[in-house]
């Protein structure tokens, strides 16, 4: 599975676009839509190369994904995961609540973890 456009849609309204590098809370250099690999202070973009960063920061999210869940996904549930992992790191997801629920089986229990 790869992440569909409504996924990256999702992603975009909640990291928001930013043209200049900026230090997140986490103090990370981030710019585009949430990018840090390779960021420094000073660096700017347009927003077709924040796309292309987005799309690739998603493989990474998606083989997180991928490799951990067990059970089977339709592509809206696919791509809330992607968002997850993008927002909150693979060994985040892996230690997961939502992530045991979703293995076990109990979708409605992961679904209550993204609140």
């Amino acid at each position: 599975m790869k992440i569909g456009p409504e996924g990256l849609a999702l992603i975009k309204q909640f990291e928001g676009y930013r043209n200049a590098a900026y230090l997140c809370p986490a103090g990370v250099w981030t710019i585009g839509y949430g990018h840090t690999r390779g960021v420094a202070k000073g660096l700017t973009c347009i927003e077709a190369q924040a796309d292309a960063w987005l799309r690739e920061d998603c493989v990474d999210a998606e083989q997180a994904v991928l490799k951990a869940v067990t059970r089977p996904l339709g592509q809206f549930q696919f791509d809330a995961l992607v968002s997850f992992v993008f927002n909150l790191g693979a060994g985040n997801f892996r230690a997961s609540t939502l992530l045991k629920n979703l293995n076990a089986g109990n979708y409605l229990g992961a679904a209550d973890q993204f609140l």
